[in-house]
């Protein structure tokens, strides 16, 4: 096992792992230049990685409908809400990049309420928060401001399973206590 501490349960060696994910980790090394931790972390169980993997570039990597940009919103908003340190300082640095913009996805991360985004985006991102917040309390009522706002049924789908995929991200990030790459820091600054 890794001695470095990015999670509170061990990490194993890379030598140790399938080597599928030695694949995966060699690849990340490329591009973007390093191992996300969250990579890192869930590797001590290889099938809850791949699982993983498969499922956000499934959701987050997706093209037609939400932007890019878009979706690394909802994955910024929703972990503001949870207060996922992981996760606002990882998503947060790709919503940078993608976006262009430091000053909107740092906005976005503190209160994207604030934020200078579009009534469209807004009314998607308030969803995707009440979803995180009280997500018994979503109704017809809420289906019916995104549509107003011109999203069609697959974009309802991709807000929802995105918040949905970023409150049990965040909420396994934060209870092992995964620390972000330093990296991320810079990123798109």
């Amino acid at each position: 096992m890794s001695e470095e501490r990015i999670s509170r349960l061990p990490v194993p060696a890379e030598s140790e792992l399938p080597a599928d994910i030695q694949e995966l980790f060699a690849k990340n090394r490329e591009k973007p230049g390093f191992v996300p931790n969250v990579f890192r972390a869930l590797s001590l169980r290889p099938e809850v990685l791949r699982g993983f993997i498969a499922l956000y570039d499934s959701l987050m990597a997706a093209e037609g409908g939400l932007t890019k940009v878009e979706r690394e919103m909802i994955a910024v908003a929703v972990s503001a809400q949870n207060h996922c340190h992981y996760c606002l300082v990882s998503h947060g640095a790709v919503l940078r990049v993608r976006a262009k913009d430091a000053h909107m996805a740092d906005t976005v991360a503190a209160n994207y309420r604030v934020a200078g985004i579009t009534p469209r985006q807004r009314a998607m991102l308030d969803y995707a928060v009440k979803l995180t917040r009280a997500s018994a309390e979503i109704g017809d009522e809420d289906l019916a401001v995104l549509r107003a706002h011109g999203f069609g049924d697959g974009e309802i789908f991709d807000i929802t399973q995105i918040a949905a995929f970023f409150n049990y991200s965040n909420r396994a990030a934060s209870a092992l206590g995964m620390r972000p790459n330093a990296e991320f820091y810079g990123m798109g600054r």
